[in-house]
């Protein structure tokens, strides 16, 4: 049984929560968020908290009653808070660097990368070796940082790609003689 989903969500100051129908949508100083609910949860809102529950007895509604209400909550924190990642480059000549809504990569290959940055998204670059992908949606977030890591994910040898700031390499040893 999902204990996620007992736990009841409240609203911060400055959040305007919308429902309609199995849509919820939350506007604050990050911007606005929607989502769909699910046909098998049903939820309420009372004052400043939302509360989700199954709708049935199927036998994944309360599997999913807690993914929602993760889901909802996730909108809340977003449209306040915001979500970030930071990534860093690992090799030599490996740089990046912002210019409007694009983002410059070198690593290491014959050209440079042009990667578009997606509306919604903010990339930042604080030194050439660090690369912080910030916005409301933490799922956007996630889905871009992966899409710059897949260029060129940290190889086990020595180490050299683009990895998270809390990534843990597992190195290999060389080939010995």
């Amino acid at each position: 049984m999902s204990r996620i989903a007992n736990k009841p969500i409240e609203m911060p100051t400055g959040v305007n929560l919308t429902v309609d129908g199995q849509t919820i949508t939350a506007k604050g100083p990050k911007g606005e968020l929607s989502l769909t609910v699910n046909d098998a949860v049903a939820f309420e809102q009372n004052d400043n908290v939302l509360t989700f529950k199954p709708a049935n007895d199927a036998k994944g509604a309360m599997a999913m009653t807690g993914t929602m209400r993760s889901l909802a909550n996730n909108l809340v924190v977003g449209v306040t808070e915001g979500f970030s990642k930071k990534l860093n480059l690992v090799g030599v000549g490996y740089r990046s660097k912002t210019a409007g809504k694009v983002l410059n990569l070198s690593l290491g290959f014959s050209h440079p990368i042009d990667f578009a940055i997606p509306e919604g998204i903010t990339i930042e670059t604080p030194s050439q070796t660090e690369i912080i992908v910030s916005g409301c949606d933490k799922q956007k977030v996630g889905q871009v940082s992966a899409e710059i890591r897949a260029y060129r994910p940290p190889e086990p040898y020595k180490g050299k790609g683009v990895k998270y700031s809390d990534e843990q390499i597992i190195r290999k040893d060389a080939k010995k003689k």
